[in-house]
């Protein structure tokens, strides 16, 4: 394997900020997908964050044109970077030739977080990459040169980058305030195989250069041999050992664990989301559920008898597994909605869940109780989403039809995944950028319309979300069985001309993202009149009036008021 090296890690301290643990991400090679697409998902988990579908057209500029970066998280103006003669057109985070990228930011060591002067931050690196690429491998190679050329403003992150062959993983951290650029390092994920990162930078070590499989960034260009499957930055290593951070044989350096050791947040706030997905594509994931539930060891010897003298991590969990089971787009869906279902941490079932087993809580995600720390769980669905995704590639269709970005606003578990083609030239209304702002009301804007209905829905989860979940997987289901007919439409027009199956492909995606919004206003009009008032009413023909519920609590609840309560609402004279 060849690689380039990228990657800045955050010390996941149980009090450091909640920011810290947005973000999830799931990838799914060609040979692991029941359909033969590359996969990749991103949940933008922010407090602050305007769900929406961002587009930038594809475009030409003259010689010497420049363009203007700006901090995805704040809008904060970083400065000019030369612009390239031709841009792409992007969807979201997915462009027209299939290219996809997503991130979760993991921070890493707090001395690398800030470099003075740097002018790309990891979300303008995303989104100029897919501006700018054609594959994986060409994203990576932009991703490094500009780091290096203009610096890098983030902490660290891992990034997802897929196409429609191949899915890489690749994680940066920055240099800091005395040098320039990142170190990382991009591996491919083999095929048949799944990844996934959810704010802990999970690369360890990593093959060196053995002339047919990895490559450090003095080859860069070497990335475009197909055999190359690794590639990481020169001085990735180096520059651990110049600042004594690492010591001992090269092949033993491990990314994560020297930039971004793994600590009790790390495992129990953010592995454990990529447990959740492992667990459910394979067996054998038990062993790693101690791990996830924060019991780090650091033993003084590895397996092989070496000595741990870098006192790394010794029992976490591997970067990508086979599963026993191929996935589905739905199934990735799924993922994006787990609440560690299941598991002894099903947060559903604890005291924090209420008497309607509402599986949100919410922040501060740590807290104290007489100078004692505690959390609360951390799940891959969560309410602070402000968007999130699934992309497919597929190899076998035109580029103009193979690319869709399944997007959804709010929290994925209330939410819908609707297919928007990576080639349209437009997006809806409901959708579009400028259509309401996070202190900005809209009516008709999708992202308020779906936070309408989860914000009701987390009143009384276990009466309302069933009633959700119905008509979010009609819809799903409904287009995820149309694909194939839409395909097959576009590919007709195709064949006459490639502009009129990107028209169609325009129209539908547009139709049917304003579809679901308008739907989802009327089912939040429907789950206000029959839930109102703690009540649950249905239509009573021929009557004036509904018929009435009042559910109240179930006797569990009602138990544990009494234990906490004594005789304080006893009814005088009630019989035992």
């Amino acid at each position: 394997m060849k690689k380039i090296l990228l990657t800045f890690s955050l010390f996941l301290a149980i009090g450091i900020s909640i920011n810290s643990y947005a973000c999830t991400n799931y990838l799914i090679t060609k040979g692991a997908s029941v359909d033969g697409s590359t996969m990749i998902s991103y949940a933008a988990d922010s407090h602050v964050l305007f769900g929406e579908l961002y587009h930038w057209p594809s475009a030409t500029y003259p010689e010497g044109a420049m363009m203007d970066i700006y901090e995805w998280d704040t809008g904060e103006y970083l400065g000019q970077i030369e612009q390239v003669s031709e841009t792409f057109n992007v969807i979201g985070n997915m462009n027209e030739y299939q290219v996809a990228i997503g991130e979760t930011t993991y921070g890493g060591r707090s001395e690398l977080s800030k470099q003075p002067g740097a002018i790309m931050d990891y979300g303008s690196l995303m989104f100029v990459a897919l501006q700018r690429s054609k594959s994986a491998r060409e994203a990576i190679k932009i991703t490094a040169e500009l780091m290096e050329r203009y610096g890098y403003y983030s902490s660290g992150e891992s990034f997802s980058v897929s196409d429609k062959n191949e899915v890489w993983i690749m994680e940066l951290i920055g240099k800091g305030k005395e040098e320039k650029g990142a170190v990382w390092v991009a591996r491919r994920v083999p095929d048949g195989y799944v990844c996934a990162h959810a704010n802990q930078a999970r690369i360890t070590t990593f093959p060196l250069e053995n002339k047919t499989t990895s490559i450090s960034s003095d080859n860069l260009d070497m990335i475009f041999d197909k055999d190359i499957e690794c590639v990481y930055a020169a001085d990735v290593i180096s520059f651990a050992r110049k600042n004594s951070w690492y010591k001992g044989k090269d092949k033993y350096f491990s990314f994560s664990d020297t930039y971004a050791p793994v600590d009790f947040g790390g495992a129990r706030f953010c592995e454990i989301r990529v447990w959740t997905m492992f667990n459910a594509v394979a067996d054998g994931m038990d062993q790693y559920w101690d791990y996830c539930k924060g019991h780090i060891k650091h033993d003084k010897k590895y397996v092989d008898g070496r000595k741990n003298i870098n006192q790394y991590a010794t029992n976490r969990m591997p970067l990508w597994i086979k599963p026993d089971k191929k996935v589905s787009v739905h199934d990735m869906m799924m993922f994006m909605r787990d609440h560690l279902e299941g598991t002894e941490l099903d947060m559903r079932k604890d005291i924090g869940a209420a008497p309607f087993e509402v599986p949100y809580r919410w922040r501060p995600l740590t807290w104290k109780v007489d100078d004692v720390g505690y959390c609360n769980e951390r799940a891959t669905a969560t309410q602070q989403t402000g968007f999130s995704f699934v992309t497919q590639s597929r190899s076998w269709l035109p580029d103009e039809i193979g690319g869709i970005f399944w997007m959804s606003v709010d929290d994925a578990a209330s939410s819908v995944y609707v297919p928007f083609y990576s080639s349209i030239t437009n997006v809806p209304h409901t959708f579009e950028r400028g259509n309401g702002k996070m202190m900005e009301w809209s009516d008709d804007a999708a992202f308020w319309v779906f936070n309408q209905v989860s914000n009701f829905a987390y009143t009384r989860y276990n009466l309302i979300h069933p009633e959700i979940e119905k008509v979010q997987f009609a819809l799903e289901n409904e287009f995820i069985e149309f694909t194939n007919a839409v395909d097959a439409g576009a590919f007709e027009l195709h064949k006459k001309d490639k502009k009129l199956a990107v028209e169609y492909l325009t129209n539908y995606s547009i139709n049917q993202g304003n579809r679901v919004v308008y739907t989802w206003k009327k089912l939040y009009q429907h789950l206000f009149m029959r839930f109102m008032d703690g009540n649950v009413k249905e239509p009573n023909p021929g009557k004036q009036n509904p018929k009435l519920e009042q559910p109240g609590y179930d006797e569990e609840w009602y138990r544990l008021i009494i234990e906490k309560t004594g005789d304080r609402f006893k009814v005088i004279g009630s019989a035992h």
